[in-house]
């Protein structure tokens, strides 16, 4: 359990960087382009993981069948998640974008009682209704205006959160090698967000900074950060406390916007705050009493 909690940390740090570095390559490249780019790279690099483990000849084990369900799942969780996520980023402040996405755990939660049969508590529900008013106040915060439809904004994310709750949750159940897994999963996204791209967007010339933000997004943020989050929902005995360390992602990368953005941190982003950590600490302490 330990384990899976240091993992998921790291990978919270990680992403709580994404919504800001990604409005900024957006602000030039289009998503498409942003995201096969950044996609083939953490292919690339997971390859070279698993050649260099010697986990590639495994492969060999998996029938079609289960080939075909890691592509179903990459293009669930990783391909439409992401596409999803950008272009709610490209129609609402960073801030704005980045809170609505981090649903995502409360229907981590969801899935993981309707289909791993995980129990419901009222602790639960608590912490869940605690962690939801939080990112409803954040969300609700002014702040400097989209250039976009913020609605159109809104629903993107929401169904980008659905969809990456579902995506973790099936995961965990199939319990695949992930690290075979996130390899496929990263190389579905690449083939059809290029695919899509090319037939629908004007691609330009990568240069300078851009390139910057892009490996750190396809190496940082999608390649490890991807691969240590599976790994802590499949080595959790308790798959709702974990997603409720997901949850500090937004105050951060609030932070990050403030820094990076120039957004203003609002007042309301205090008071989610303090309810965001506290829905944490009450699954985090019932858990551990529980263990």
């Amino acid at each position: 359990m330990k384990k899976s909690i240091l993992y998921a940390l790291i990978t919270v740090l990680i992403w709580s960087t994404m919504a800001p570095v990604v409005k900024l390559i957006l602000s030039e490249v289009p998503s498409l382009e942003a995201l096969a780019v950044s996609s083939i790279m953490a292919a690339c690099f997971l390859f070279v993981f698993n050649l260099l483990r010697g986990k590639l000849r495994r492969l060999k084990e998996y029938s079609g069948k289960q080939i075909g369900a890691m592509t179903g799942l990459g293009f669930i969780g990783i391909f439409l998640y992401s596409a999803l996520y950008y272009a709610g980023l490209t129609q609402m402040t960073a801030q704005e974008a980045c809170v609505v996405n981090y649903l995502w755990p409360i229907m981590i939660m969801v899935f993981s009682i309707v289909i791993l049969k995980e129990r419901f508590t009222p602790v639960k529900g608590i912490a869940m209704l605690c962690s939801f008013a939080g990112i409803v106040i954040l969300s609700l915060g002014g702040g400097a205006a989209g250039e976009g439809n913020r609605l159109i904004g809104i629903l993107c994310c929401m169904a980008a959160a659905i969809l990456y709750g579902l995506f973790s949750v099936l995961n965990k159940k199939l319990n695949y090698d992930q690290n075979l897994a996130m390899m496929i999963f990263w190389l579905v996204c690449a083939v059809l967000s290029a695919a899509l791209g090319l037939c629908t967007e004007t691609w330009i010339p990568i240069a300078g900074a851009q390139w910057i933000g892009l490996i750190w997004m396809g190496l940082a943020s999608y390649a490890i950060a991807y691969l240590l989050w599976a790994l802590a929902l499949r080595e959790a005995e308790n798959t709702s406390l974990i997603a409720n360390l997901a949850f500090l992602v937004p105050f951060l990368s609030v932070i990050w916007c403030a820094v990076f953005l120039k957004e203003p941190l609002q007042v309301q982003a205090v008071i989610a705050l303090v309810l965001i950590v506290g829905g944490i600490l009450l699954q985090s302490l019932w858990g551990r009493k529980r263990n």
